[in-house]
């Protein structure tokens, strides 16, 4: 199985910038309803939220911008879950396009399963563990995520 498909979108005209390229934070954006197709797919879905009372925070993320993405351009992201445990997911985005094989930009996720009373963190469903199982291994045989665990720094002189 390839990576999960959760996210299509052409980028909007008041997406992009005065150098006609997408805004840095759209990319976030393009991200951030990924993963909210993420969690429908492993029972987190609006319905489920209000429900439970609980949601996924994100506490960390990171991103590559890696090519430029015009006006116009269709895109889709791409999901691999790199880990998860009782509390915590760490997922992989990647931005693509139709005839380029390269990623376009790509994000490291690590998220929080919370109870928004608190708010504090509390254990996944068993359900949503489930579904957090099946995708994993679905996706065992894909190749390592390129931009992971990057630090930002300059070199000390």
């Amino acid at each position: 199985m390839p990576a999960l498909m959760t996210y299509r979108a052409s980028i909007q005209e008041d997406w992009v910038d005065y150098n006609g390229h997408l805004r840095d934070a759209f990319y976030l954006l393009i991200f951030s309803y990924a993963t909210d197709a993420l969690m429908e797919r492993i029972g987190l879905d609006a319905d489920t939220r209000g429900q439970s009372g609980t949601s996924l925070f994100t506490l960390e993320a990171h991103i590559n911008y890696l090519h430029e993405v015009k006006l116009g351009t269709e895109v889709w992201v791409q999901t691999q879950i790199l880990g998860f445990d009782r509390k915590r997911l760490h997922l992989y985005h990647s931005l693509h396009r139709t005839g380029f094989e390269e990623p376009l930009a790509a994000s490291e996720q690590m998220l929080l399963h919370v109870d928004l009373a608190g708010p504090r963190s509390t254990p996944f469903s068993a359900p949503s563990i489930q579904r957090l199982r099946e995708l994993k291994e679905q996706q065992q045989d894909l190749p390592p995520a390129a931009c992971i665990g990057r630090v930002i720094g300059l070199p000390v002189a």
